[in-house]
């Protein structure tokens, strides 16, 4: 059974085992295929959908499933697809908004091997490796580095030393980075476009580093979510435009729609500081303290300028949480 329609990579882009040194077709077995069904009242449910499909990987031999965490926010019904056929049942053990990594725990024996964790601050540009879908090689790409940099995503989301890969996998949500010792270097998040010196636009992965998870696997296990205070949550989503930062859509019943912050908005200050960026954005308003901390900004709007003062708030208090069934 397959979440999805009967597909493949190309042949010509699918990795050959004797290009590594690892047993290749067990890695890509830890890969599992995960289908996610979110209730229709659910936060997310306008924006990321009540259905969710896209990829995890084993990391533990007890069946502890890591994945990206927007296919898994919200969850009420989790199923697994493993390499051998075989489909069961998970439930959504974590999910950290800071990282973007969820957990799932499947709820029968896997007997499978978990893929290790690696160390993806060793990753180097230009480093070859396999972007692991469910499926095995027919649904996997090789794959190389070709960027490591600061991303900052509209939905108030920053990594510092994000993990970029080409050419990239068309079923990239939750997908598995292998490194040359067969070990996990990161989780695939989202495609992107990268146009440079007037070639045609390459698509790319943006994936999250494993390295990143290591400092919260323990509270993640413990508590759901990292033990650590909440950044403060505006509800707006800004795009860079001709050098503007612009609110381009708001999250319903989110902070900034409440203070009557309105798509087309140009951001220009938090506080007394002038912000230049998405990234600059986020960093000055979660200097600002926890969530629930007053956010001022200074907006303008149809030929006015204007002052706000925000409340911010902790997402995960507008989520559903997670149910064991």
């Amino acid at each position: 059974m397959s979440f999805s329609s009967e597909w493949s990579i190309s042949p010509a882009l699918q990795p050959k085992p004797e290009d590594y040194d690892f047993d290749l077709d067990a890695a890509l077995g830890a890969v599992v295929g995960l289908k996610a069904i979110v209730p229709a009242d659910a936060f997310t449910a306008e924006t990321l959908g009540t259905e969710r499909v896209g990829n995890g990987v084993l990391i533990r031999a007890d069946g502890l499933v890591l994945t990206i965490g927007y296919l898994v926010t919200e969850a009420e019904t989790i199923w697994l697809s493993l390499i051998d056929g075989r489909v069961i049942p998970g439930h959504v053990l974590a999910y950290d908004q800071v990282t973007g990594f969820g957990l799932v725990q499947a709820l029968a024996r896997i007997n499978l091997p978990a893929l290790p964790l690696g160390h993806s601050g060793s990753a180097a540009i230009g480093e070859h490796i396999v972007v692991g879908g469910a499926g095995g090689r027919a649904r996997s790409l090789a794959a190389r580095i070709v960027a490591r940099q600061e991303f900052a995503g509209y939905w108030e989301y920053l990594l510092d030393d994000a993990i970029f890969t080409a050419p990239a996998h068309p079923q990239w949500g939750g997908a598995a980075v292998i490194g040359p010792a067969g070990d996990l270097l990161g989780i695939g998040s989202l495609q992107l476009q990268q146009s440079r010196d007037n070639q045609p636009a390459e698509h790319l992965n943006m994936i999250v580093p494993i390295d990143l998870l290591k400092p919260i696997m323990d509270d993640l296990l413990a508590f759901g979510r990292p033990n650590r205070p909440p950044r403060p949550w505006l509800g707006l989503y800004a795009a860079e435009v001709e050098d503007k930062l612009v609110v381009v859509g708001l999250a319903g019943a989110g902070p900034a729609a409440r203070a009557d912050v309105r798509p087309g908005d140009i951001l220009l200050a938090v506080g007394d500081r002038k912000v230049r960026g998405l990234a600059g954005f986020f960093r000055r308003v979660w200097s600002l303290g926890d969530a629930g901390v007053e956010v001022p900004l200074t907006i303008h709007r149809e030929g006015r300028t204007m002052s706000l003062r925000l409340p911010s708030a902790d997402r995960s208090q507008f989520l559903k949480a997670h149910k064991l069934h």
